[in-house]
């Protein structure tokens, strides 16, 4: 029943398209952003929700969790 009820709207194909053009559209720029982040950036965004405001110096190499 659902089938031919969409079948007899004229045009209703294209919003289809537009959907799956639009997922992909959405999808490839959350790829690219995430690819184009820096690592200290995320490095950064990582401990912010272990964050009490103190301000920690940033130390190289691995750092300690303690």
């Amino acid at each position: 029943m659902i089938k031919n009820v969409l079948t007899d709207i004229g045009g209703i194909g294209i919003y289809g398209v537009i959907s799956i053009c639009l997922f992909f559209a959405v999808f490839t720029g959350a790829l690219v952003w995430s690819l184009l982040l820096k690592k200290t950036d995320l490095d950064s965004r990582s401990v912010l929700p272990l964050d009490d405001g103190t301000v920690v110096p940033a130390t190289k190499g691995n750092p300690s969790h303690e």
